[in-house]
């Protein structure tokens, strides 16, 4: 399996093969903290999963905040300068959150964490649909993904060992992981924004103005809300479930984490696999098909107790799983035109954004005031809906354009 790894890997450009194992470090960082900040705030402070709850939607709502930002400054000012200047910057005020010891001035720093590590997550994505030809985009998003869940094998273990000897320590060894992070940027990776086309530079303002042609590009904003539909399914796997199977099947944490486990490595296993096998088929059928997987696997915890069959629907949502996720980043690059790639991956997040905003307060009113199973069955509802959609969204876009993209039109996928 190594062996394959490396030659898949060997496949793709200097630059992204860089771009990949600096992930690797940064995401290796980030999970040496981010499983247990929960933790850290109510022993620190000495509060309740309520003040953690708030400051986990702070990150959420300045990330996206963050992110809106830094698309626009992506393509004003090129990716690499976006992504240092996040990396350095997260990493001094992640520091920061390690040493304040008042709770109102922990908020505000996490709202400035938040802030800082969404700027240059749109340029991330745009450095990888600069590098590589839409052919090869959704295999490119699926290397990150495995890299990605090997740091999420890895770290959280690390992570764990090093949090009972001090907090601290992980949020100084995740700073260190970004600015190495940063380093290896700045010596290996080069610039990757396309030439602007000539005539006069836009300013900052106008390029913010810009976001007013992605959200009125009407099938790719199509595109986005039944994503929306098909995440707010998919986000209940990180918030509802685990609480689900310990207060209604009595499942230890140690059974969810193992269900979890099994998730990430299958995603390192046979991601690339399922990958080239969807490759020859049109990205919307894709979509459709993974989100299916989504409406068998998650309706399945409503008709369920036996753990054995909680593992097989496990199994069926990262099959799912495997194949929307790549598919998705991918079709958001390839819709958007090569001079707003940072503002349509910025646009994009609110298809992340929104589902972790409202997916678990839903599920919670769903889970405190009805019959717990109306989680799962609301969910498969949503995927059949969803699945709707996106075969409406292909037969609608599967015509392709041939002329090159343009600001404001939008480049749809060939026909199956």
């Amino acid at each position: 399996m190594l062996g394959e790894f490396i030659k898949i890997f060997r496949e793709f450009p200097f630059k992204f093969r860089v771009l990949v194992i600096t992930a690797f470090i940064d995401t290796l960082g980030g999970t040496l903290i981010f499983p247990f900040i929960a933790l850290y705030i109510t022993h620190r402070f000495g509060v309740g999963m309520t003040q953690a709850g708030v400051l986990l939607a702070i990150f959420s709502i300045t990330g996206l905040m963050g992110s809106l930002v830094g698309g626009a400054l992506t393509d004003k000012f090129g990716r690499r300068g976006i992504v240092l200047f996040g990396l350095v910057f997260s990493a001094l005020s992640n520091v920061s959150l390690g040493l304040v010891d008042d709770l109102t001035v922990f908020y505000l720093l996490a709202a400035f964490v938040g802030l800082l590590s969404g700027v240059s997550g749109p340029a991330h994505q745009a450095m990888v649909a600069d590098m590589l030809p839409e052919e090869k985009r959704a295999e490119g998003f699926s290397m990150l993904r495995v890299v990605a869940n090997l740091a999420w094998i890895i770290g959280p273990t690390i992570g764990g060992l090093l949090a009972s000897q001090s907090y601290l320590l992980l949020f100084v060894l995740d700073a260190v992981a970004s600015l190495t992070t940063a380093a290896v940027v700045y010596r290996l990776i080069p610039e990757t924004k396309p030439q602007a086309p000539a005539g006069r530079p836009q300013s900052l303002l106008e390029t913010l103005a810009g976001y007013r042609l992605a959200l009125s590009d009407k099938p790719y904003m199509a595109f986005l809300i039944v994503s929306i539909l098909m995440l707010v399914v998919y986000q209940q796997l990180y918030s509802t479930l685990s609480v689900f199977l310990r207060d209604v099947h009595g499942v230890s944490t140690q059974g969810y984490g193992a269900l979890m486990s099994l998730n990430a490595v299958l995603v390192v296993l046979i991601q690339f696999w399922v990958t080239r096998k969807i490759k020859p088929y049109a990205p919307m059928l894709m979509l459709a098909v993974g989100t299916a997987f989504f409406m068998v696997g998650f309706t399945m915890y409503g008709l369920v107790s036996a753990y054995a069959l909680f593992a097989v629907a496990m199994l069926l949502i990262t099959l799912g799983e495997m194949i929307v996720v790549p598919v998705t980043q991918a079709v958001v690059a390839n819709m958007a035109p090569e001079t707003m790639r940072g503002r349509y991956m910025a646009v994009s997040n609110l298809s992340w954004a929104i589902p972790q905003a409202v997916g678990p307060w839903a599920a919670g009113l769903i889970m405190d005031n009805y019959n717990p199973n109306w989680v799962w069955y609301a969910g498969g509802i949503l995927s059949a809906v969803a699945i709707v959609g996106f075969c409406a969204l292909y037969l609608g876009t599967r015509q392709r354009v041939s002329a090159p993209a343009q600001p404001g039109v939008v480049s749809v996928e060939p026909a199956a």
